[in-house]
């Protein structure tokens, strides 16, 4: 059976930086999902979320993002794509997060399946609350996480 978490990341405080904490509790509101997958409030807590990324078997992580290319959608990374969000600056979490997914593979305890979502912020200012073009999109991001989540429940059960 998989042991799934969902993360999300991000500071409230500054507008779209908080989409990966605001998409994780719509989720998991609007979600009826076994006991067995987790929603993790993340926010900025760094090293502290090691856990989170070592102990499931799965791990979708929500989080603003920066993308090279830089176009206003959602983003999704997963497999093969993962490692180029590692290596590139896309998130004012990368690093943290990169740090933390480097350990648990130096722990030899990372997730078998890893996905990233996330959408371009559009305002950083300080205020609490998503623009009116992240909001847009939280949906549809939510959605596909949905997909990845279904999917990786309905494999583990084979």
């Amino acid at each position: 059976m998989a042991l799934i978490n969902v993360l999300g990341l991000g500071n409230v405080i500054y507008s779209d930086e908080g989409f990966g904490v605001e998409a994780v509790k719509r989720m998991e509101a609007s979600s009826s999902y076994p006991e067995h997958v987790h929603f993790i409030d993340g926010g900025t807590q760094g090293i502290y979320l090691l856990d989170y990324i070592e102990s499931p078997t799965h791990l979708l992580i929500f989080d603003s993002i920066i993308p090279v290319e830089y176009e206003f959608k959602v983003h999704v990374y997963q497999g093969d794509d993962l490692p180029a969000f590692i290596h590139r600056k896309m998130s004012s979490h990368q690093m943290g997060l990169s740090e933390l997914l480097s350990l648990a593979k130096l722990h030899q305890k990372l997730p078998e399946r890893i996905a990233l979502i996330g959408i371009p912020p559009q305002k950083l200012d300080m205020n609490i609350g998503l623009s009116s073009e992240v909001e847009s999109l939280l949906d549809e991001a939510i959605s596909k996480a949905r997909n990845i989540v279904d999917t990786w429940l309905e494999k583990s059960k084979l």
